[in-house]
């Protein structure tokens, strides 16, 4: 089952998080051989979605980073999103959520 952890977003801002995963014993993870995707809606039933840009710099680190661009959040609505972030083992092609939660997006005041 996937963590919860919830994000604040502040709309027009540059956005990064660095998500830590571990294995049973509470160890770092090795994430040699995977992937991410990671994406934001407004609910889990819209089509239209935001992606963030999954990065695996050092795998052996078990540490993801979910990033946006100042344009991408730019764009977003201000408001309450659902987000998650899944692995995939290119090897074996399977898929885990490791996290979910819910995303607000603060509205920005300078432009």
């Amino acid at each position: 089952m996937a963590a919860i952890s919830n994000l604040s977003i502040d709309q027009g801002a540059t956005f990064s998080i660095t998500i830590g995963v571990t294995d049973t014993t509470g160890s770092a993870r090795d994430l040699t051989g995977y992937t991410g995707r990671a994406q934001l809606r407004r609910s889990y039933y819209t089509n239209s979605n935001v992606s963030f840009t999954v990065s695996i710099d050092n795998p052996v680190d078990g540490e993801i980073i979910l990033s946006l661009t100042s344009a991408n959040t730019t764009l977003l609505k201000s408001g309450r999103y659902v987000y998650d972030v899944e692995l995939v083992n290119s090897n074996t092609l399977t898929v885990e959520r490791i996290v979910e939660g819910i995303v607000t997006v603060y509205p920005e005041v300078t432009k």
